[in-house]
């Protein structure tokens, strides 16, 4: 089993038709047929939406988001049109809400890699391969690779895995040009935000984006380089040969596979409730991500 422990009822705005409810954002559409994304405070792991929130999350990732679109504005356009909140929304939404171009989505999760490290290391492991890209011999947890590689994935449901899949298969689904445009503009904006998070101490090791076409212009779309789509790692801390600290939920997933828990991973019942240790731990990272990239104090 998986999903959400406890699945939230949308807010009922005015002039606002709920579309979907995703692990972390509410999907509306307004009457002028944009899309009004709402960043939550939830938090997601091992294919669960947990029960407990981790406060100030969802303005993080907006607010990081909107800050790395306007980085990458010359490298491939963004889906925003305006943070104005809603007439009618609650103020709640302030700073967690964007409205956006409704975009003809792709329906590939575009990865980028850089390092060596969870579903590509599995696979490294069994065939020296990452989505059937051949890598070198002798690289380990946290290795730096010979150069990024772009390795695209299926979209999956709330609740189930996203699945790695080949180039070649991205290029069946969605076209020859599709695909290069794709991988084209997953690299270029991995590397720029690699080097933009190098000078600030921090590796970026993997990371997702979601594009969509607006005609035939790509367009970049839902969050970008956050720590709920990437790894970042404190550079001064990167020690490959083992797993890396990291500028995300990883306090909420030690915790969910400890015995403090008492949760089984592989049993039927949801997880447990956060205890406020795992909670501000985990908000202290979402915050030092933002604030050393961004050279921003949060407030």
């Amino acid at each position: 089993m998986s999903g959400f422990v406890e699945k939230p009822e949308p807010i009922q705005v005015p002039g606002l038709v709920h579309l979907h409810t995703g692990k972390v954002r509410e999907l509306y559409q307004n009457e002028a047929g944009d899309l009004v994304m709402v960043a939550s405070d939830r938090m997601s792991a091992y294919d669960w939406v947990l029960p407990t929130e981790i406060p100030d999350k969802g303005r993080i990732l907006t607010q990081l988001s909107l800050w790395w679109f306007d980085k990458l504005a010359d490298l491939v356009p963004s889906h925003v049109l305006s943070t104005e909140l809603p007439a009618g929304a609650p103020a709640d939404w302030e700073g967690r809400t964007l409205v956006c171009k409704a975009l003809s989505m792709v329906p590939v999760e575009c990865v980028a890699r850089g390092y060596l490290t969870g579903s590509g290391l599995a696979e490294y492991r069994e065939s020296r391969t990452v989505c059937g890209l051949a890598l070198p011999e002798g690289l380990v947890d946290g290795s730096e690779l010979p150069a990024p590689i772009f390795t695209p994935a299926t979209k999956a449901a709330v609740g189930d895995h996203d699945e790695n899949v080949s180039y070649e298969e991205v290029a069946r689904k969605v076209g020859a040009d599709t695909a290069a445009r794709l991988r084209q503009a997953t690299l270029a904006v991995y590397a720029r935000g690699r080097d933009i998070a190098r000078d600030r101490g921090i590796v970026l090791a993997d990371t997702k984006f979601e594009f969509g076409f607006d005609g035939d212009t790509l367009v970049l779309a839902d969050e970008v380089l956050t720590p709920d789509s990437s790894r970042f790692w404190p550079a001064d801390q990167w020690q490959p040969g083992r797993a890396q600290p990291s500028y995300d939920k990883q306090f909420v997933r030690d915790w969910l596979t400890s015995a403090e828990s008492g949760w089984d991973r592989k049993g039927e019942q949801p997880p447990p409730a956060l205890p406020q240790q795992v909670v501000e731990a985990t908000r202290g990272k979402y915050v030092e991500a933002y604030e050393r990239l961004t050279g921003v104090r949060w407030s």
